[in-house]
């Protein structure tokens, strides 16, 4: 039996005061994540800021983990932009040195898109790549993106690139949907996104996640990725981080728990979260973390 996806932290990334990534502290995070039981990490994901992150800056980085001995097979590698050209190139590269898999959502730019038009630009993306194209997990984040992903859409891809497309990640939030999709999809690589919906997903045939929270949180999500074990503290806690902006309320969060305040930094447009938010996360996560049970 193939061995199932698991839990994939979706690494946050630190920047140092010159607003260059802080690579060694990004590297050390992954170091723990994985130490913590995580079966991969992903690089420049939403929670990894990858849209502000341009290629050249990934080649560095992938470099680096690659060179400080994070096995390529424990790397996946999100691409979050909008040119198919600029996609696959993004892809590839991280191919080539043998990411796992490639985390690819579909072009936002344009709103209101039919589900040809997305399904013709992933198409143009796999002709760029070519024989390099493998291991896709399309990414499902319309909150995002505004742009979502159909599970008739779905169905078209594995179809056309039953070889290439192993995967969606389902961001969506939306239960009803990730039903659907797992009844539809099940023997493709579901992973559930909202960690409100994990355990659950998980019990009916979700592979795993690839999630934020890990960053600060990675045993109690693994038993919910790996498990299907509900926890009440993280889902309760989702909607804590939803008040702030919730890529710089994970850094808080890495922040708090590693002492570091670099984590703090985020990339314009996007701006840190304020002391008091910082307060209010700190109040929410004791008061579920230390005085409830699992």
């Amino acid at each position: 039996m193939t061995q199932k996806f698991g839990l994939s932290v979706a690494l946050a990334t630190p920047f140092d005061e010159n607003g260059g990534i802080a690579i060694d502290a990004m590297i050390a995070q992954a170091r723990r994540c994985l130490a913590a039981g995580c079966s991969s990490a992903t690089l420049f994901g939403t929670t990894g800021e990858g849209s502000s992150i341009g290629s050249l800056e990934r080649e560095r980085v992938l470099s680096a983990f690659l060179d400080a001995g994070i096995a390529a097979k424990n790397i996946v590698v999100g691409v979050l932009v909008d040119a198919a050209e600029d996609a696959a190139i993004q892809a590839a590269h991280a191919l080539s040195k043998g990411a796992r898999n490639i985390l690819l959502a579909p072009p936002c730019y344009f709103k209101n898109v039919s589900d040809d038009g997305v399904f013709q630009w992933f198409s143009a993306v796999f002709a760029i790549l070519g024989e390099k194209a493998r291991d896709i997990i399309v990414y499902n984040l319309p909150s995002v993106t505004m742009v979502p992903l159909s599970v008739s859409l779905i169905g078209r891809l594995r179809t056309a690139f039953p070889h290439i497309v192993t995967g969606v990640k389902d961001s969506s939030g939306d239960w009803p949907y990730t039903e659907a999709l797992l009844k539809a999809h099940s023997d493709l690589i579901i992973l559930i996104g909202d960690e409100r919906h994990l355990a659950r997903g998980v019990r009916l045939g979700g592979q795993g996640a690839i999630s934020g929270m890990a960053n600060f949180l990675p045993h109690e999500v693994k038993l919910m990725a790996e498990e299907g074990k509900d926890d009440p503290r993280v889902e309760d806690f989702v909607p804590e981080l939803l008040k702030h902006s919730v890529i710089a309320a994970v850094k808080a969060m890495v922040a708090r728990v590693t002492s570091e305040e670099i984590w703090l930094a985020v990339r314009p447009p996007l701006v840190s979260i304020s002391g008091e938010g910082q307060a209010q996360l700190a109040l929410a996560f004791d008061t579920f973390f230390r005085s409830k049970a699992a």
